[in-house]
């Protein structure tokens, strides 16, 4: 996403201190650090949230799969039942 090197952020931290000045930047730093660690946390977070989505949509499409399987089987007994309720009534009209 961003390429950013030691001489980026070198840079970066010049200018600050340059800036704000050395009395302050010790804190201005620390508030930084804090700041990226809760932006990385929230991040993390949302990458959880989302691979558990897909996980649940993955095993959704699985027992959707599976309720289709188990509706093609109750057809085929249902159908198989009424053949051999029809071959009964046919033989019991032969006899």
């Amino acid at each position: 996403m961003f390429d950013v090197g030691f001489w980026e952020f070198a840079l970066i931290g010049v200018i600050a201190l340059i800036i704000v000045g050395p009395e302050r930047m010790p804190s201005i730093a620390r508030s930084a650090g804090r700041y990226a660690g809760k932006a990385k946390r929230f991040i993390a977070k949302i990458q959880d949230d989302v691979s558990e989505e897909l996980d649940v949509e993955k095993f959704k499409d699985q027992l959707s799969a599976m309720d289709k399987d188990s509706n093609i089987i109750d057809i085929f007994d249902e159908t198989k039942d009424t053949i051999n309720d029809i071959k009964n009534d046919v033989n019991s009209n032969k006899t």
